[in-house]
C-alpha cells in the first residue's frame, strides 16, 4: 500500500465511474478509495517531499504536447488480483510519461516496464469467483465513451488522495 506522500501523475475519466461502482457492489474491499476512476501515467512519480518546480513544469509540459482525446472503451483486462478495462487510445502518453522519467518504475515493475494504459477497477480479487463477478459485471458496461480533457498531479495525504494541480492537455502553458 502507497504512504503519505506517494505522488502519482494520473487522467481522471469521470464517465468511467460506473465501472468501479459495478465492482463496488461485489465487494467495497476491491475498490480503491480516494481517486475517480482513472488512467495512472505515471504511479508512483517523484516522492511528495522531493518534487521539483522542474517535474511539475515536466508534467505540465508534456501534457501541452497530447490533445484531448474521445476514447472508447471495450476491453476487460484481468491478471491475478486485478481487474481493469483497457485504455490504449491514451497509450502514447503513458509512455511519453514513462520516456520523461526513466528512473521511476511504474507500479514498482509490477506490470513490466511498458504497462498498458488501463482504469483499474478491482485490486485484490484473488477468490477467481469474485474476479469472474467484477470481469461480468464491468463488461455488461461496454463500451463505454469518455474523454480526456486533463492531466493531474496527485498526493496521498493523510486524509486521501488529493490533486496537487491540474494540467489541460493540449493547453500550450498548461495552465486552468
Amino acid at each position: 500500500m502507497p504512504q503519505p506522500g506517494t505522488t502519482a501523475v494520473v487522467i481522471v475519466l469521470p464517465d468511467a465511474t460506473p465501472l468501479l461502482d459495478a465492482a463496488r457492489r461485489i465487494d467495497p474491499a476491491l475498490v480503491r478509495p480516494g481517486l475517480p476512476a482513472h488512467v495512472s501515467l505515471l504511479y508512483p512519480f517523484v516522492p511528495e517531499s522531493a518534487l521539483t518546480d522542474q517535474d511539475e513544469e515536466g508534467v505540465r509540459s508534456l501534457a501541452a504536447r497530447f490533445p484531448a482525446a474521445d476514447l472508447l472503451l471495450e476491453e476487460v483486462v484481468t491478471a491475478p488480483g486485478f481487474v481493469a478495462v483497457a485504455v490504449p487510445g491514451l497509450q502514447a502518453i503513458v509512455d511519453a510519461f514513462h520516456a520523461q522519467w526513466p528512473e521511476l518504475r511504474p507500479y514498482n515493475g509490477r506490470f513490466g516496464a511498458r504497462p498498458a494504459a488501463h482504469v483499474t477497477v478491482a485490486m485484490g480479487p484473488d477468490d477467481p469467483t469474485a474476479a469472474a463477478h467484477v470481469r461480468t459485471a464491468i463488461g455488461s458496461l461496454l463500451p463505454l465513451r469518455t474523454r480526456a480533457t486533463a492531466v493531474q498531479l496527485v498526493a496521498l495525504t493523510e486524509e486521501g488522495w488529493q490533486p496537487r494541480f491540474t494540467a489541460p492537455l493540449g493547453v500550450p502553458d498548461g495552465r486552468q
